[in-house]
């Protein structure tokens, strides 16, 4: 069965995850905006109550993934908190004013990370070649890349999907409305490992899978 990630805002959305059996949490905050940096309260209790592993999204404000260099310091500080607080993976993201993959940037941020496992969130859906973004991601060292195939949602993209899972190095995490209706023929056709959905669609995901 793929492993399950739950993306949560609350300490109630992990505890309905765990309960549920998805196999790690991605927390963050203001979903509504596309995520945002939780704070570091919510953090460390949530590392505390959940079993698996958390996964923070460190992403200091909305809007476009083109980021300057106070903001990458800002992250770089948020990154830290984010592991001192007992994170067990940082997910980020930045990309440069052609739509590539900024390579310097990520490079400071998974530096930032001291050896935890980094995942590169959506942004990578905004990339104008996908395919190297994902080698300028493993070349990064990144270990995850959380993407819909460049598609509305994981369906509409689930041939690109396909194709990524295909290559060698970081692991697909499929994501984007990703749903208990076609979450079996996501990984089905796709050949993923991984999928990512909201808390509020873990306990239907997990009982199709099950």
């Amino acid at each position: 069965m793929a492993l399950v990630e739950s993306c949560c805002e609350s300490i109630s959305d992990v505890l309905l995850s765990q309960r549920a059996g998805a196999g790690r949490i991605e927390l963050c905050a203001d979903l509504a905006s596309g995520g945002l940096t939780p704070t570091t309260d919510l953090i460390r209790e949530a590392c505390h109550v959940c079993s698996g592993g958390v996964m923070v999204l460190v992403r200091p404000r909305s809007g476009s993934f083109v980021y300057t260099a106070k903001e990458i310091e800002i992250t770089v500080g948020q990154i830290r908190d984010c592991v001192e607080a007992g994170a067990a993976g940082v997910v980020v993201g930045c990309l440069d004013n052609s739509g590539r993959l900024d390579r310097d940037q990520l490079r400071v941020l998974v530096r930032a990370a001291g050896g935890v496992p980094v995942t590169f969130h959506k942004a990578f859906d905004d990339a104008v070649d996908s395919v190297q973004a994902y080698r300028d991601c493993a070349d990064m060292g990144v270990a995850r890349i959380l993407t819909s195939g460049g598609g509305g949602s994981a369906l509409e993209g689930i041939d690109a999907l396909a194709r990524l899972v295909a290559m060698s190095g970081p692991t697909i995490v499929v994501g984007g409305g990703v749903r208990a209706d076609h979450v079996k023929e996501l990984v089905q056709r796709t050949g993923a490992r991984e999928v990512h959905a909201r808390a509020s669609a873990i306990p239907a995901i997990m009982a199709v899978l099950a």
